[in-house]
């Protein structure tokens, strides 16, 4: 019996895995979801606030809140000032293939990252979501160094939160506290 292979994170080459100061993975396969529920959530950036509660001052794209490749949007996390993200990738998952969507993101010479996203259905009614991000400059390994890693628990509550919003759940608590939603 042969298992499909799941699709992967196109990194260029400054933020390979392994190669910079901070690195997290979070992933999470969801029965009786599919790509097509999640990725209206993670595209639209006016919808992170609703189930992401470590996320402020977002400011969308002048072309409007959905990003696209190309691109260039602003918010605020892990009490980083406000950072400006030009969108490096954004492909929609249709037919079978899955949805990319990717960021990079610099506070001058400081600390620079690389967030990249997946999103694609898997069969038996299930979807599955990996987010992926890499960082560059000591505030970078600071976030590595503290415990417990926000960035994984963050993270993972961004991952939570567009599971349970898909089919209109409330979120409710996560690993950094409680949230509206």
């Amino acid at each position: 019996m042969s298992t499909p292979t799941q699709s992967a994170i196109s990194w260029p080459q400054k933020f390979l895995p392994g190669t910079t100061d901070n690195f997290v993975s979070n992933e999470t396969i969801a029965a009786n979801l599919s790509a097509s529920q999640i990725w209206p959530l993670l595209q639209d950036v006016s919808k992170w606030e609703s189930y992401y509660n470590n996320v402020s001052d977002i400011t969308p794209p002048s072309s409007g809140p959905k990003l696209k490749e190309g691109d260039t949007f602003k918010f605020s996390t892990f009490g980083f000032p406000v950072l400006t993200c030009p969108v490096e990738e954004c492909v929609p998952p249709e037919n079978g293939k899955a949805g990319r969507i990717a960021w990079s993101f610099a506070l001058g010479e400081e600390v620079s990252g690389y967030h990249a996203w997946l999103v694609e259905d898997l069969e038996g009614g299930r979807v599955r979501v990996l987010t992926q991000e890499s960082q560059l400059g000591k505030p970078a390994e600071e976030l590595r160094e503290k415990k417990p890693n926000r960035m994984l628990l963050g993270h993972q509550d961004w991952l939570d939160g567009l599971v349970k919003a898909a089919p209109g759940e409330r979120v409710g608590e996560t690993n950094l506290g409680a949230t509206e939603g």
